[in-house]
């Protein structure tokens, strides 16, 4: 590895020092303001804490147009008990980047860690740079959403934020992240001789609730809803708390839920209901065979769910569709529109649920959208729209991205396929706020975002590398 690839690693080492869930990114904005001070570049920060560094082109190339370097600076934070306060322990291993117990923050991390590197290097061929980096990104996009007209001048962006190593990303899905809340009263635990137990869903693969959704694997949140329907009808139970899921963008890997059962019905509960759930799920999801279902007692709850609140959220849940809607017919093997219920919890008035609908055609998105929400609505539920972003598509016929495509060709003696990808990229607000702006996604490949198990593989960071280097240079000229 050349010594400017050596540096990559060693500001990423540096940004998983810092914690930086969605919406909590004060930390890393921080550090990128003192990263700017320290080399006497330019540098502004929104309100929505978003940071963009300016540097001046090489010397002899202050002609050519300015180029924008695109990142965000959040990370989907899986496996950790503090994500706020907790760093990642990365470590190598058979070629391959990974974390201990957590997801890594490859995503974005690498690409931002990328983007420094050029800041700091003197050395590199380049024209006019503007680095901005994104907040919340994963969780809503509110940073990009709010972006003043000005606040970048380049009309020409890489963005280092894709995952697939041999791909030009050069389109996205839209998205639409909703928030049910249904209404509730909690009601005193009932008395008399009752056993208490909880139900745990563990070891799923989990999973990007976009690239991820068509492969099969099971989410938590089909299971909770299984276990709970089954139960439903047989015996006099009643539910204390439901906690589904790790992160709103994210296929839910683990669940538990309280419950509490007559002491006469206790024994047969526990051995029927875990037994034919790992059947099940052994049978319906074989591409997931770590989830399982436990049941053990626990300690008794002070208070429990009412059941109209309960049969609301298992009839809506009957009703939302989870998965892949529909296949593309333009993009064989593509998923063209899907949803994701990505979190479950229960709070002292209200039952929280979380939605990600994602789709190519836009009016499909809205619809879809807007049935989801009328489900939870027909249960009582109150629904928000946190986050809309529209999809986006480039011309892959264009120059820029033909020059992009050539570079990859004579760097690394291949060319990259150029798709559309299902998963959301902040590049549709950037084509909204800065008329005449070109967007290509490049990046490393990286495994399994948004889970603990989360990888990138080393090879391709340094690839990318290069081609990155060489592009900059190509534009300078």
């Amino acid at each position: 590895m050349s010594i400017s690839t050596e540096r990559v690693f060693a500001i990423f080492r540096d940004l998983n020092k810092i914690p930086r869930p969605s919406h909590h990114e004060e930390r890393v904005a921080d550090y990128l303001c003192k990263f700017a001070e320290h080399l006497n570049l330019e540098y502004e920060r929104d309100n929505e804490n978003c940071v963009v560094i300016r540097k001046a082109a090489s010397p002899g190339y202050e002609g050519a147009e300015t180029v924008v370097l695109l990142n965000h600076m959040d990370m989907v934070c899986v496996g950790m008990n503090d994500p706020i306060n907790d760093p990642i322990e990365a470590y190598e291993e058979d070629g391959w980047m990974k974390a201990r117990g957590t997801s890594l923050g490859a995503d974005n991390g690498i690409g931002l860690s990328m983007a420094l590197a050029v800041l700091e290097d003197d050395n590199i061929i380049h024209p006019a740079l503007e680095v901005i980096t994104t907040t919340n990104e994963e969780d809503g996009m509110s940073g990009a959403s709010a972006l003043s007209k000005d606040f970048i001048r380049g009309r020409k962006v890489i963005n280092l934020d894709s995952e697939d190593y041999d791909t030009i990303t050069t389109g996205a899905a839209g998205a639409c992240l909703q928030f049910h809340r249904i209404p509730m009263k909690r009601l005193p635990a009932p008395g008399g001789k009752r056993r208490w137990y909880r139900i745990r869903f563990d070891g799923g693969l989990g999973g990007h609730s976009g690239v991820d959704i068509n492969k099969g694997r099971c989410s938590a949140v089909i299971a909770m809803w299984a276990i709970l329907k089954a139960i439903y009808n047989s015996y006099d139970f009643d539910v204390a708390s439901i906690n589904v899921g790790e992160a709103n963008a994210s296929i839910a890997s683990s669940a538990e839920i309280i419950v509490c059962v007559p002491s006469g019905e206790a024994c047969e509960f526990v051995k029927g209901q875990q037994d034919m759930i790992n059947e099940w799920l052994h049978e319906e999801y074989p591409q997931d065979p770590g989830m399982t279902c436990s049941i053990e007692k626990c300690e008794p709850l002070d208070s429990v769910i009412p059941n109209e609140a309960l049969e609301a959220l298992l009839n809506s849940l009957e009703e939302v569709p989870q998965g892949v809607v529909k296949m593309s017919d333009k993009m064989p093997g593509t998923v063209e529109t899907s949803n994701n219920v990505g979190r479950i919890s229960t709070e002292r008035d209200h039952i929280f649920i979380s939605t990600h609908t994602r789709s190519f055609i836009d009016s499909d998105m809205k619809m879809l959208s807007k049935d989801i929400a009328d489900s939870f609505y027909s249960a009582g539920a109150h629904s928000e729209v946190v986050m809309s972003a529209p999809a986006w598509q480039e011309d892959q016929k264009s120059p820029f991205l033909q020059l992009v495509s050539n570079t990859f060709q004579d760097v690394l003696g291949w060319r990259p396929r150029m798709v559309a990808m299902h998963f959301v990229l902040e590049a549709g607000f950037f084509v909204q706020h800065y008329p005449g702006i070109q967007i290509a996604s490049i990046g490393p490949r990286i495994v399994e975002p948004h889970s603990a198990s989360e990888r990138v593989e080393l090879k391709t960071i340094d690839d990318i590398w290069q081609v990155l280097l060489e592009l900059l240079k190509r534009l300078a000229k």
